[in-house]
């Protein structure tokens, strides 16, 4: 490569900046998530410019995406914080099963010391982080476990169900860390998951997948039927 030719290249952004829509659009959504915004909340677009720093524009745009999340509903008095039921988080639990056991599966088929590397390193984000209690952390490093599970096995179409969820899987997952012990156990069932992909047993992987989908429902069921 010529030195103008590398010049240029250094011009491309390869990782462009987030817009201020794209960090209002976070920083709502983990405020949703984390409970700092509660159910049935509602959402003044004045308040709301005056604690983000925002336009109502960028606010309404931001309500807009999290309508379509799932995180926001409008009502008689405007947007509010959605609630979440059991009869809804079953739903989403049964489409986490179908869809990550068979994506593991197609994962633990296809590994190879790159992606299992790539893998091992999300978990030790994951254990660091659930050692600090750190449910955004938490959040962050399981993403990214399965982004690369779906990544791998070629599901793509299923990741794009799974991001679409992603929102109120991750209330889920936080309404559940805050049980006793789930910062240990949880951790522990996808370690079962990550060893028969490592071992790249598609069977043994799926059915950690379910195990571990399975006990968390069980423990949301839990929470929400007594909410209810």
């Amino acid at each position: 490569m010529t030195k103008n030719a590398e010049n240029l290249a250094a011009l491309r952004i390869e990782s462009p900046p987030a817009t201020l829509r794209e960090i209002a659009l976070d920083r709502m959504r983990r405020a949703i998530i984390s409970g700092l915004f509660e159910p049935g909340q509602r959402l003044v677009e004045r308040t709301l410019c005056d604690q983000l720093g925002v336009s109502r524009s960028v606010i309404r745009e931001v309500i807009r995406h999290l309508e379509a999340e799932g995180l926001v509903e409008m009502a008689k008095q405007g947007p509010i914080v959605a609630g979440i039921d059991w009869d809804d988080a079953r739903q989403i639990y049964e489409i986490r099963a179908a869809l990550e056991s068979t994506a593991v599966a197609d994962c633990a088929r296809r590994a190879d010391v790159g992606v299992k590397a790539r893998l091992c390193r999300a978990l030790d984000e994951l254990d660091r982080t659930s050692k600090q209690n750190s449910p955004p952390g938490i959040l962050d490093a399981t993403t990214e476990f399965y982004k690369i599970i779906f990544e791998t096995s070629g599901h793509s179409i299923a990741w794009d169900i799974v991001s679409r969820l992603n929102g109120r899987i991750s209330r889920l997952r936080v309404m559940t860390l805050s049980t006793a012990h789930r910062t240990t156990s949880g951790p522990a069932q996808i370690r079962k998951i990550f060893a028969a992909i490592e071992r790249n047993d598609p069977e043994a992987a799926a059915g950690a997948c379910r195990a571990h989908v399975s006990a968390a429902a069980k423990i949301a069921q839990t929470l929400l039927e007594a909410a209810q």
